[in-house]
């Protein structure tokens, strides 16, 4: 019997789903302007992807007279009870079992148990889009979430240490044993371990080290890395551990790792700290990829390099520091799910 086989995110997509952010401690109460902030920025980034691929809105009831409005007749709408809103971390991760479409439901539980994470509502969100999408459901008692790994579609996973193998989220279990439940679920067999991820992701409100803002897939053998080259930044030696890994590298297929570094944006600080900007945090949907913009003068460097990757697709930049702002990043807010076959 062979394992489900989870598709690179640039193969065809059938639709991008997302999640309207709700009222939380995060976003802030409605009414507020912090909340008005981030649904104005998620819905940039769906108003965008829209132009190239259906995209599916999950809202709270309590705000579905606002979205709907908002979504328009370009943004299909389903409802559901959320939490948050970071649709890659608690939808489900699709694969292909044979031609039959399924989805890996991952165990949700507030990025390792964080104390100030609500996820009752968003657990279950995994499940619902799966049973929207017509798809057959595989559970999976792996405490892990979609920004925490990166695929190629031939059995090459990225992920880093401090997510996968955290106490908070999987105590006890050996990397043999995650890695073997990956290659079950999405038939990752050739796993390429990071030691960590950026600085800021470790603080109060962090993934711990979700992979999808230091490393990417961007072809068979491919990598685009974060690539943080002021020495004053934290981060600097991050992107050098990074590159230092992959050095060496093989995928699935055996090639040798092509590394690709994409600069980080030159401001380091915001009113909160070194920030963790990254252009890796991008999503690739049918034609198009999406990539973060900071006003920043690399946004147009990095946006060179993602079009020498995907010469086909158009390089669409959305303003993405309010996402960054509340911790993400485009990459974050979307999940694909792909085109069956």
């Amino acid at each position: 019997m062979t394992a489900p086989l989870m598709p690179a995110e640039w193969t065809p997509h059938e639709r991008t789903w997302m999640a309207y952010p709700p009222p939380n401690d995060t976003f802030g109460e409605r009414g507020e302007e912090d909340l008005e902030r981030a649904r104005r920025a998620w819905l940039e980034v769906a108003r965008t992807i829209a132009k190239h691929e259906p995209v599916t809105m999950v809202v709270d009831p309590g705000d579905e007279h606002e979205a709907r409005a908002q979504c328009g007749d370009a943004i299909d709408v389903v409802i559901h009870q959320l939490n948050d809103a970071w649709m890659r971390d608690i939808g489900p991760s699709f694969a292909f079992d044979g031609d039959e479409l399924v989805a890996v439901d991952w165990t949700f539980n507030g990025w390792g148990a964080q104390n100030w994470a609500a996820y009752d509502e968003d657990a279950r969100i995994g499940r619902f889009v799966a049973e929207q999408a017509g798809a057959r459901v595989v559970d999976s008692p792996l405490v892990n979430e979609g920004g925490g790994i990166h695929v190629d579609g031939e059995g090459t996973v990225l992920l880093t240490r401090t997510v996968q193998l955290d106490p908070g989220r999987n105590p006890g279990w050996s990397a043999e044993e995650v890695e073997a439940e990956l290659a079950r679920t999405i038939g990752a067999t050739t796993p390429i371990w990071f030691d960590r991820g950026l600085r800021r992701d470790y603080e109060e409100f962090g993934t711990r080290g979700h992979v999808d803002i230091i490393a990417a897939f961007a072809g068979p053998g491919k990598v685009l890395v974060h690539d943080q080259r002021d020495p004053k930044h934290h981060d600097h030696r991050i992107s050098e551990a990074l590159k230092q890994r992959l050095a060496g590298a093989t995928d699935a297929a055996g090639r040798p790792i092509e590394i690709i570094e994409v600069p980080a944006p030159r401001q380091l600080r915001d009113e909160h700290g070194w920030v963790d900007w990254s252009y890796i945090n991008h999503y690739v949907c049918n034609g198009a990829v999406i990539l973060c913009a900071f006003d920043d003068p690399r946004d147009e460097e990095a946006a060179a390099i993602l079009q020498r990757c995907y010469p086909d697709h158009r390089i669409e930049l959305v303003d993405a520091r309010d996402i960054f702002a509340f911790g993400g990043g485009i990459h974050c807010i979307t999940q694909q799910q792909p085109a069956r076959r």
